[in-house]
């Protein structure tokens, strides 16, 4: 078997690392720095609303500018404008700070929703079949290992330093990713098609992904409205209900929601390691069981709420659901990208990897929106939505098995 760690892979990895370090340390600080200004949580959730638009309305055109110029040069390109758009923001700053924020934001999003389906297109393209779930596993534990130290790394330099050697330090991760991309050597994907007009070549190309997803490879489709509905799920409970519960329900401090998100962080490495360890022996109708997995594990938090234990008995019971569903969900995103990769042609990767983001990305601001709602409404009483919950996802794990079993057949 060969080795993950070709030179292309591993150039693809350290620039990942780069380029999450800056990311995730630069949306830690600009949320401390928003917060300190405003004092006002509405205006800090309009910038992200803001921020998250243009990367679910571009998406599906980046994933047909990954198809149909170099990947090397346009990850190298977005990378370098990303860097320079933060140097440009510090310098403005003093100018205005919020419409300066609102501003890099909504530009790292449009850069963003471009460099995502490049980076996921260029997985299968470094890494040979047998090799891609355990690469694809790779990439996974490198987000959640950026996504669980870099917010203690960028309150410490924030703390010290203030947002403008936030800005610099980002500013020279992205510039290291782009250096780090001009070595990359990727096999040659580009289509020789005749020339056309931009909206020609959109259509076409959109077109032709929409064939091969309706017509070919339906179940592909399946699995990504499935993924997206999951994704509601996740975005609703996990990340709106879980911090609501922690910190308004039980009233418990932000240590006990801080130690609680990085026991989480802790689970989703450890479910992409596990994804890595499986390898081939993966089968796809092992999804259905993660998915049953995830409302298996929203029962017991919702039942601590009907039961008489104190707020920290609960919180307990509410971390250790929280932590295994973080853990399965991290074990499926994977291994579901993996074969989906597997079975789309390089000619059409980027604008597949695009439909995945997109659907992800509009289920979970809907998914925030409605169980916002839910969980105000039953804030006296929130099993009314964490037991329904469960139920009905695992109801859908149920439904959905005969999908994934499809799924393991060429």
């Amino acid at each position: 078997m060969r080795s993950l760690f070709t030179r292309g892979f591993t150039l693809l990895l350290l620039g990942q690392i780069s380029s999450l370090i800056g990311n995730y340390t630069l949306k830690f600080a600009l949320s401390m720095y928003v917060l300190e200004v405003t004092g006002s949580a509405s205006v800090f959730a309009g910038l992200l609303a803001a921020g998250i638009v243009p990367t679910i309305l571009l998406s599906p055109f980046g994933g047909v500018l990954a198809d149909r110029l170099d990947r090397r040069r346009l990850m190298v390109a977005l990378d370098a404008l990303s860097g320079l758009a933060v140097l440009l923001a510090g310098l403005l700053l003093p100018l205005g700070g919020i419409p300066v924020i609102g501003g890099l934001l909504i530009v790292l999003s449009v850069l963003g929703a471009f460099e995502s389906p490049t980076v996921q297109a260029c997985v299968p393209q470094l890494l040979p079949p047998e090799q891609l779930l355990r690469g694809n596993a790779l990439v996974s534990q490198t987000a959640a290992l950026a996504g669980l130290i870099t917010p203690f790394l960028g309150s410490l330099v924030y703390t010290a330093f203030g947002l403008h050697p936030v800005l610099r330090v980002t500013a020279v991760c992205f510039f290291l990713t782009a250096l780090l991309e001009c070595f990359l050597r990727l096999p040659s994907h580009r289509r020789e098609d005749r020339p056309c007009s931009i909206p020609a070549m959109l259509r076409a190309d959109l077109g032709e992904s929409l064939r091969f997803l309706c017509r070919e490879e339906p179940s592909i489709l399946k699995l990504l409205l499935l993924a997206a509905l999951a994704s509601l799920f996740v975005a609703g409970v996990a990340v709106v209900g879980f911090p609501y519960l922690v910190r308004t329900v039980l009233g418990l401090s932000a240590e006990h929601y801080g130690a609680a998100e990085s026991v989480m962080g802790a689970a989703a490495i450890l479910g992409s390691l596990t994804a890595g360890v499986l390898g081939q022996r993966f089968r796809a109708r092992w999804l259905a069981g993660l998915l049953m997995g995830f409302g298996l594990c929203l029962l017991p938090a919702g039942l601590s709420f009907l039961l008489p234990l104190g707020p920290f008995p609960r919180y307990l019971v509410m971390v250790a659901a929280f932590a295994a569903c973080q853990l399965g969900c991290s074990l499926f995103s994977t291994c579901a990208i993996t074969l989906i990769q597997a079975r789309t042609p390089e000619r059409l990767m980027g604008k597949v990897m695009s439909c995945v983001f997109t659907l992800s990305l509009c289920a979970q601001p809907l998914g925030q929106l409605i169980y916002g709602g839910l969980f105000d409404h039953f804030s006296i009483a929130p099993h009314w939505v964490l037991l329904p919950t469960g139920l009905l996802v695992c109801a859908l794990a149920a439904a959905s098995a005969p999908l994934f079993g499809s799924l393991e057949r060429p």
